[in-house]
């Protein structure tokens, strides 16, 4: 089995793989926190949970956005799983051409995203990963990935509309009756989910327009994905297990094999 990890702002995701079969998947809380040790525990927790013998992992890859808790990580696979994890960085096979000005600044999660993408969907295509940030990743058709777009998570902009006007509160982020507010609660909901509907169409339109196909298949994930896809037809693909998928995919281009 191969454990592969997406380390986000807000979460660590887990995806423990059977060749090319996801077989579980969880996800804990981000805490810069937690020791090795903390984290080793948790996880083999979820092993027992799900009934998965720990020793059976004969790999683990991270993709991870946060450096600080790398050293952390990669104590717990060693002394818990007996691994030395590979991590996505400037030095792993993609099987990619980033044209990117500096690929060091290219977040992990982009890149694991756009080579799942490309590989399942084939190019030019479009990832949205509506997480803490929202990222827009751009493939060409060859595979070259061509950059993309961040902007602020709407969970983000809901958090600093609350800290910066005193008399918003906080809101629950699901779509209101209509756009029209009739109350404090409906007209946050309404600016913030139908604002962010409006972004992301702006935005995939402006892509498509730079393309030399003036198209391309437009694939979301992330916790939003699903929410923001109803309100509109320019993504055509959602699939929540896309960065997991990506991990696993890198690993197996990176595998030493005996």
């Amino acid at each position: 089995m191969v454990l592969v990890m997406d380390v986000g702002n807000t979460n660590i995701k887990f995806g423990l793989f059977l060749g090319k079969e996801l077989v579980n998947s969880w996800r804990v809380a981000t805490d810069l926190e937690k020791t090795a040790d903390e984290l080793g525990v948790l996880t083999k927790s979820f092993f027992d949970f799900y009934k998965k013998d720990i020793e059976e992992v004969e790999g683990i890859i991270i993709a991870s956005v946060i450096p600080s808790i790398n050293y952390t990580l990669e104590h717990m696979c060693r002394y818990y799983f007996k691994q030395e994890p590979l991590f996505v960085d400037p030095g792993i096979k993609t099987g990619m051409n980033i044209r990117y000005d500096n690929p060091r600044e290219l977040g992990a999660d982009r890149i694991v995203n756009a080579v799942a993408a490309y590989e399942m969907y084939g190019g030019p295509c479009i990832t949205i990963d509506f997480g803490t940030a929202t990222t827009f990743s751009v493939i060409s058709e060859k595979g070259d990935f061509l950059g993309g777009a961040i902007c602020p998570g709407a969970k983000i902009s809901s958090e600093a509309l609350v800290r910066c006007a005193a008399k918003l509160p906080r809101v629950e982020l699901i779509k209101p009756q209509s756009v029209i507010g009739r109350n404090m609660i409906a007209c946050m909901q309404s600016g913030i989910i139908y604002g962010y509907v409006g972004q992301v169409e702006y935005l995939v339109r402006k892509i498509k327009k730079e393309l030399p196909q003036r198209t391309a298949r437009v694939i979301a994930t992330g916790g939003l994905a699903r929410l923001i896809s109803t309100e509109t037809d320019v993504i055509e693909e959602i699939n929540p297990l896309l960065t997991l998928q990506g991990l696993r995919i890198l690993y197996e281009r990176n595998r030493v094999r005996p």
